[in-house]
């Protein structure tokens, strides 16, 4: 059975800025997946040759975006971008929400831990 985590990284950019690499194909491929194209209001996300097929099901401009992947046959999972600003500092956090198997659970923080690096290398930090 698959349990919800939470991830927190410290980004030092816009929400504006940082929302459109989260949101658009465009943006998800500079980080995410080899290629992303949205076709018929669904997001595929294509890495070495595989493709996965994903629906926005939640969003809110400069805020939050919620994924569903098409292949999870429980309903309430999902994968969602959200941007945090602090109040007081003004410091930028993008928090992850995903769901994984207890036993994968680790091998899905480091991938995420990858993925951020890209992130961070493609928007310039």
């Amino acid at each position: 059975m698959k349990t919800k985590y939470e991830l927190e990284y410290t980004l030092n950019t816009s929400p504006n800025f940082l929302y459109s690499r989260l949101s658009t194909p465009e943006g998800l491929s500079e980080w995410f997946a080899d290629d992303v194209n949205l076709k018929k209001g669904k997001f595929h996300f294509i890495w070495e040759g595989a493709e996965q097929e994903a629906t926005v099901i939640q969003k809110k401009t400069n805020k939050f975006i919620r994924f569903h992947w098409e292949d999870d046959e429980e309903l309430d999972h999902y994968f969602e971008f959200r941007i945090h600003t602090d109040e007081l500092t003004g410091d930028v956090a993008l928090l992850i929400t995903d769901f994984a198997e207890e036993e994968e659970k680790d091998d899905a923080i480091d991938l995420w831990d990858t993925q951020i690096a890209e992130l961070k290398h493609a928007i310039g930090l």
